[in-house]
């Protein structure tokens, strides 16, 4: 069941930034060949960048790779090192929690007062993406934190 989360995980950011690069090059030539660009695709790539953004911070969470300094954890000796591990994802755990339900918020009230992305496209459905990854992010983080409290931190998550 993980492993085919994982696969539409991938397959949705491979689904996205394809769809990008072709909406991309569907405006350029637009510009180029009718003298003027397709008037919703920049702003919808705006959006999809958002959300390609926030889909690859979720993939880098699952596969451990986001950026973090971890010069302590180098230097330190295995068992204060895995401590370390834990109260590191511990905390990110529950910032990314914070991030998740302010966010949450952010779209319920967008959604109230009518915010519209573009056109007459409301702007709640396009930010959703923010609570949600930030969601699954602390949910992962917390997954993390008591795997590294078990000292059970798989080498990889595929």
């Amino acid at each position: 069941m993980i492993r085919l989360i994982h696969r539409i995980e991938d397959g949705l950011l491979v689904a996205l930034l394809l769809a990008m690069v072709i909406l991309a090059g569907v405006d350029i030539l637009a510009r180029s060949l009718l003298g003027g660009g397709i008037l919703w695709i920049p702003p919808l790539l705006r959006v999809m960048v958002l959300w390609l953004g926030l889909m690859g911070a979720v993939l880098a969470t699952r596969t451990r790779e986001h950026i973090s300094i971890d010069l302590v954890n180098r230097l330190a000796k295995p068992a204060v090192a895995r401590w370390i591990s834990v109260l590191t994802s511990a905390f990110t755990a529950v910032i990314c929690g914070i991030v998740a339900v302010s966010a949450t918020e952010f779209v319920k009230v967008a959604r109230e007062f009518g915010d519209l992305a573009f056109g007459d496209i409301p702007a709640w459905p396009l930010q959703i993406i923010i609570p949600l990854s930030f969601g699954l992010m602390a949910l992962r983080f917390a997954i993390q934190t008591v795997q590294a409290a078990l000292n059970q931190l798989p080498e990889d998550n595929d």
